[in-house]
């Protein structure tokens, strides 16, 4: 049976014993490495003298206490420590335990960002039962902030159609956007196709979702159908776009990415086992 992660919320504590510590410094996780085998920090105490933040205690998986920490200085770390880049810890740790990684790496970025308000300036606190932050001074509340974007595939028989940022090398990857006020998703494809490539779609299909902690962001991924228009680029925001047929496709993103696994299906449905 899976495991499953239960999210707590201030004012828990985490229970005495047993815990796993997500500690970041300078952006990087610190993991132990033994072999081929990464694992999270079971000891904190390991780093007892390391100046940090307030530890964030984020819940458990199989009863066991999740929390999170900042830790500053570039002091020697204890023999089998190494700090890793989320992005390369993708297949490494395991899927539950990647995930509360990319959740911690957005809450210490919220405990980070969420000291003082955005309209007066003044102090903020916490409220109780949630990640909420109130202003001492004003009163206004906030909450951990979620920038939605979208991804779209755009495909028109056995082509796709793939765009090119300055400063990818040889990678092409899909259209993405970020979502503006007020904006449905589906009309937010249509948009971002259009300004980015200056071609129609229809059809836009929800594909799936995934949270990308780069830094607090939720990929929302579509596929479409090319419905007419000449491909015309945005030069402020791609150097090239083109179509790509399925038997000839450029370097891609990751797997770790939303938008690959939009790619891996697209080219299992055009060829058929």
């Amino acid at each position: 049976m899976r495991s499953t992660f239960l999210r707590a919320y201030p004012p828990a504590q985490p229970a005495e014993g047993e815990a796993r510590w997500l500690l970041f410094r300078n952006g990087d996780l610190l993991v132990r490495a033994e072999g081929e085998q990464i694992a999270l920090i079971a000891d904190r105490a390991a780093l007892a003298d390391a100046q940090g933040g307030t530890p964030i205690y984020l819940g458990t998986l199989d009863g066991v206490p999740y929390i999170a920490c900042t830790l500053a200085g570039d002091d020697p770390l204890p023999e089998g420590w190494q700090p890793r880049n989320l992005r390369t810890l993708f297949g490494a740790l395991g899927d539950e335990e990647y995930g509360i990684a990319g959740y911690a790496a957005q809450m210490l970025f919220w405990q980070r960002t969420s000291q003082f308000c955005p309209v007066c300036a003044a102090p903020t606190e916490h409220v109780g039962g949630d990640w909420g932050r109130r202003c001492t001074s004003c009163g206004f509340t906030r909450y951990p902030q979620i920038s939605p974007a979208i991804l779209a595939l755009v495909h028109d028989g056995d082509r796709i159609l793939l765009t090119h940022k300055p400063g990818w090398g040889a990678r092409y990857s899909i259209v993405a956007g970020f979502v503006e006020p007020n904006e449905a998703l589906e009309a937010c494809v249509q948009r971002e196709v259009m300004e980015e490539c200056g071609v129609d779609v229809a059809g836009v299909t929800y594909f799936g979702s995934q949270g990308w902690p780069f830094p607090a962001q939720l990929m929302v991924g579509f596929t479409c159908s090319y419905a007419g228009g000449e491909l015309v680029i945005d030069p402020h925001e791609l150097d090239d776009a083109r179509w790509f047929h399925v038997d000839e496709l450029p370097d891609l993103p990751g797997p770790l990415s939303l938008s690959r696994q939009l790619i891996d299906h697209w080219v299992a449905s055009r060829r058929p086992a």
